[in-house]
């Protein structure tokens, strides 16, 4: 099953891709304790760690929402062709858009993207290679962006990061061109897409990094980009991945939304979580467990 429904919302899981990152737990998240990778086996193998390759495994997907008639994409995964050199996503060939087509989403239908930050693995499929040219996916689509990471990400404004000069290739590649096209939407302090959904700072992993809030009858849920990549950030929410900018932003930010969520027993839907994709949590000592995953297929490599 790949549709979960809460209340007037139906949320859709289209896969890209699931496996191997290729960086070990010491790389990814230099915060945290090779114990822990042990200690939390039982439930981090298969969907979140192979501990016969030490390598971490992750997911890219989209989350289809359908609320108030119209149909929104949250995130975009890697995208297709995009020169990406030392990463898994360099030059990928998915069928994401024929997983799209058979979640019943073509590329006409979509009526806003959300972007819930600018790195690479959220924005790729904003746009497709068309006779030389990256042209928008979603024509007739409101791409959604926040401005702190739209002005952080500009190549022009020459910011400093902690990914370099590797992300000029992605603004140029998979925001300009949508930005050139007319179709960007840049927002600040909130935004409400509809009487559903509402899109909230979240900052710390990237100066714009933002989870989109959707509350409907007695349902909440919330998605939350990269606030989380692996589920051990969920027992230990201090463990940063290498990719925060400001670290100590990105802890105080995950503290304050899982224990919001855990108040108000709010679904979590990370953008790369495997198995079954979203989870409801509660306190646990210094930190946050588990109580129940989501009704999605559990998810398998490929």
């Amino acid at each position: 099953m790949n549709d979960i429904v809460l209340g007037d919302v139906t949320v859709t899981r289209v896969m890209e891709y699931f496996g191997s990152v290729e960086l070990s737990p010491a790389t990814f998240f230099p915060d945290s304790r090779p114990e822990s990778w042990e200690s939390e086996g039982d439930w981090l193998v298969p969907d979140f760690y192979d501990p016969g390759s030490g390598m971490c495994v992750a997911a890219l997907q989209t989350w289809v929402l359908r609320s108030a008639g119209a149909t929104i994409l949250v995130d975009t995964g890697a995208g297709n062709l995009k020169q990406r050199p030392g990463t898994v996503w360099h030059r990928l060939e998915t069928d994401f858009l024929g997983n799209l087509a058979r979640a019943g989403v073509h590329p006409d239908d979509v009526d806003v993207v959300v972007n819930t930050h600018l790195h690479n693995d959220h924005v790729g499929w904003n746009t497709i290679l068309d006779d030389g040219n990256w042209v928008p996916t979603f024509p007739n689509a409101r791409y959604v962006m926040p401005r702190a990471d739209f002005d952080f990400w500009n190549p022009a404004n020459g910011n400093p990061s902690r990914l370099g000069a590797a992300s000029h290739a992605v603004f140029e590649d998979s925001v300009a061109p949508v930005h050139q096209a007319g179709l960007v939407d840049l927002w600040d302090t909130h935004l409400d897409i509809d009487e559903n959904l509402r899109l909230e700072p979240a900052p710390g992993h990237t100066p714009g990094s933002s989870l989109l809030t959707l509350e409907s009858g007695t349902d909440r849920a919330v998605f939350v980009g990269d606030l989380l990549h692996t589920a051990l950030q969920v027992t230990e929410p201090d463990v940063n991945s290498c990719f925060c900018e400001n670290p100590a932003e990105a802890r105080a930010t995950r503290r304050r939304v899982l224990g919001r969520a855990a108040d108000t027993h709010t679904l979590v839907f990370p953008a790369h979580f495997g198995g079954h994709g979203a989870a409801e949590v509660r306190y646990r000592g210094d930190g946050f467990a588990v109580t129940q995953w989501a009704d999605f297929a559990r998810a398998t490599r490929g």
